[in-house]
């Protein structure tokens, strides 16, 4: 059997099959959720305006009860110490109430994210972890998207180079695995774009694409957290991401994964597609700027 024929068989064998999405507005989550919906699930979308809520457990039953796989994202940050608790919690009580596939979204090279991890792994569910690299999507939705309008990216990466995924990948990773999970359960999956870029390299591909005079400017990860202050972030907010942009912008993440081939059977996206494609949404249009 082809590759095609097995993705074909298992996309018809997901008819009826229910799925919690979480963060289902989010930039994942919607994703899931419309990638989800195409390959035959039934999505229950799983948001505050859908009525759950991690940060209130009276939400989760009525959420979960009656579904068979749920993909789970937590709200801030992986490495939040919150996100250990809560995850494994609401793991628990979907495992409890009969939810048996969990997948988990956690990022790549981010020590902060094991103890999230190992709290999935301990739920008693049929578990599989995709450990994402750093989002093409950063640079087209989400606070990178101003600096880079007003033609300046200040940022703590350095000179480091990442392999940015599309998170159109992740989706389909998610969803395969939510179709076949009896095939990765158990299992960790690195997900990667199939180049390696430094963060001024890409500013310079939207620069290019856009035909606009785009800078990068890198900074210490503690001056960033500052300046993240200064514009209303919250204190622990901006520590939490000091913390973790000093150890995982340290060049552990410069290599390539073949992980997304192996569960799509091609290649992942590459970053030159997504800037061609979001710079005709004029996302990085020229903005006045704000006094």
């Amino acid at each position: 059997m082809t590759r095609n024929e097995e993705n074909a068989a298992v996309t018809a064998g997901v008819d009826g099959t229910t799925v919690v999405v979480t963060g289902a507005s989010g930039r994942t989550g919607s994703r899931v959720a419309r990638a989800a919906g195409e390959a035959g699930f039934t999505v229950r979308a799983a948001s505050r305006a859908r009525g759950f809520d991690w940060g209130d457990r009276s939400t989760w039953e009525r959420t979960l009860r009656g579904a068979d796989a749920a993909y789970l994202m937590y709200p801030t940050d992986i490495g939040d110490p919150a996100a250990a608790e809560g995850i494994g919690a609401l793991a628990r009580e979907a495992a409890g109430l009969g939810v048996r596939r969990l997948v988990l979204l956690s990022a790549r090279g981010e020590d902060q994210a094991l103890p999230a991890e190992e709290a999935l792994k301990g739920s008693g569910a049929d578990w599989t972890v995709v450990r994402a690299s750093w989002f093409a999507q950063n640079f087209s939705e989400g606070p990178l998207v101003e600096g880079i309008a007003h033609g300046e990216l200040v940022f703590p990466a350095g000179e480091v180079r990442e392999p940015f995924v599309d998170v159109r990948d992740i989706a389909d990773v998610v969803t395969a695995v939510l179709a076949d999970g009896d095939r990765y359960t158990g299992r960790t999956l690195r997900l990667t774009g199939p180049r390696l870029l430094t963060w001024r390299e890409a500013v310079a591909e939207i620069a290019a694409v856009t035909g606009r005079a785009i800078t990068y400017t890198p900074v210490p990860a503690p001056a960033y957290g500052e300046a993240l202050t200064g514009f209303g972030v919250p204190a622990g907010e901006a520590a939490l991401l000091v913390e973790v942009f000093e150890t995982l912008l340290d060049g552990r993440n410069a290599h390539l994964t073949d992980d997304v081939r192996e569960v799509l059977g091609r290649a992942p996206r590459d970053f030159s597609a997504f800037v061609r494609e979001a710079a005709t949404t004029g996302v990085w249009r020229i903005r006045p700027m704000a006094f």
